[in-house]
């Protein structure tokens, strides 16, 4: 059975989703950083996100690649240079040499304080990395110095505990995503062929409820759609737009919407759809997974093609919460960030949170099933099981941080970590021989 991983805190966790029926082992064995603080607990924090969020949102929406020109004074003195935040971008664009462009790249960022992956090749690049704002937006401007990158989308969001990724990792890499057979023979660099992006609110729009009639049910009077999460099922379980079914797949790379003969719309939402009269609203985190997709499916015969432009994190950032639920799982150390995070004067709606929370799956305990409140994924005390699941705080005491009760036995236990804690990098723990106490 194949593996796939989440890169979280630089170590490789096997990104497996929370089903009794889906369970797989991390190669590796590798653990996700440990970090002592959960997310707002301290009020420098809540201050570092909201300045960040400022400055983030006059940097993305006028354009200018002049930072300092975007701030007011006083904005400027309250974000210190200092302040790690993490950024995210991607661009299809034509690069005729790719090596030369990573190497100009290092040669810039060389005395920078960046941690992160950034992949070049000869369709363009993909980018999540953290730092000091300084040097964090000064690789931005750089960026959008160069034509072919002026106009590209730069996504900001507050880091915690300094950085949000252990090591830069920047070269050149075939595919900028992850998929079965790769993606060189796409066409990503026709924007025609890749889905219609839309924006934040007119996104809104199309999922609001019409007239009484919930949007869960895809029966929106004005439109015959169905919303598509393009992501994995462990990301949609702490968080996913009210109406969007949960993934079949535990891996971004196996994703097969639309591609398969079989009539089964219970695993396959596109299977047995009018290609030319349905319309297919895709999402993902930050947008790239729906270019890649969408070129699939219009090779396919699907017409009607959109996503959401910049992904949930831009949404989240635009419209706060409003049709969202839960929380957005990301790459890095920070594994989980609620609206709040991008939007903090957002009110979320927790009547209408409440009744989509109910979803049998949404949510749950992967060992009881239970309501979790804490939409935080954990890796399973066994060091050579390393499960990344949902669990209740009763279960965590129970099973004494193990997924289950077979690797209670095993014979390298990990100790129990309360509350937001991460374990720490991997190789701390393999030449352990810790027996379960």
């Amino acid at each position: 059975m194949r593996c796939c991983f989440a890169v979280i805190s630089g170590a490789l966790a096997p990104a497996i989703s929370p089903s009794p029926t889906s369970r797989s082992r991390s190669r590796s064995g590798s653990i996700v950083k440990l970090t002592k603080n959960s997310l707002f607990q301290s009020q420098r924090q809540s201050h570092v996100c909201s300045v960040s969020l400022t400055l983030r949102n006059r940097f993305i929406n006028n354009g200018n690649p002049d930072v300092s020109a975007q701030c007011s004074r006083a904005e400027a003195e309250e974000l210190s240079d200092d302040d790690f935040v993490v950024v995210n971008f991607y661009s299809f664009v034509v690069i005729k040499n790719p090596e030369a462009e990573v190497a100009r790249h290092l040669s810039f960022l060389q005395g920078l304080d960046i941690h992160g992956r950034v992949y070049l090749n000869e369709q363009g690049i993909n980018a999540q990395y953290s730092g000091p704002s300084k040097d964090a937006l000064l690789y931005v401007k750089w960026l959008r110095e160069d034509d072919r990158f002026s106009d590209i989308l730069v996504q900001i969001s507050a880091a915690y505990n300094e950085h949000a990724f252990p090591k830069l990792k920047l070269r050149y890499k075939p595919s900028l995503v992850q998929l079965e057979g790769g993606i060189s023979h796409l066409p990503l660099l026709d924007p025609s062929v890749r889905a219609t992006p839309l924006a934040p609110s007119e996104w809104r729009k199309r999922l609001e409820p019409v007239d009484g009639i919930d949007a869960a049910s895809n029966g929106n009077i004005n439109t015959n759609y169905i919303l598509l999460d393009v992501r994995n099922g462990y990301e949609w379980d702490i968080g996913h737009f009210s109406g969007a079914r949960r993934p079949s797949v535990d891996c971004f790379r196996s994703t097969s919407f639309g591609l398969s003969s079989t009539e089964d719309v219970a695993s396959d939402p596109l299977a047995n759809v009018d290609k030319e009269k349905t319309d297919i609203l895709m999402y993902c985190t930050g947008g790239i997974r729906c270019d890649v997709y969408s070129t699939i499916l219009r090779q396919r015969g699907f017409q009607n093609l959109y996503s959401l432009k910049g992904g949930v994190s831009h949404y989240l950032k635009s419209e706060g919460p409003a049709e969202w639920v839960g929380n957005l799982f990301v790459f890095d150390s920070r594994l989980s960030l609620p609206p709040s995070a991008y939007k903090p004067e957002a009110i979320v709606n927790a009547a209408r949170s409440e009744q989509v929370s109910q979803c049998n799956t949404f949510s749950r305990c992967y060992i009881c099933g239970s309501q979790v409140s804490e939409l935080r994924h954990r890796n399973c005390a066994n060091l050579d099981c390393n499960l990344l699941f949902l669990c209740c705080t009763d279960c965590v005491k129970d099973l004494r941080g193990c997924c289950c009760v077979n690797c209670i036995t095993a014979p390298r236990l990990r100790p129990v970590l309360p509350g937001h804690q991460r374990y720490a990098k991997w190789h701390l723990y393999r030449d352990l021989e810790c027996k379960a106490s």
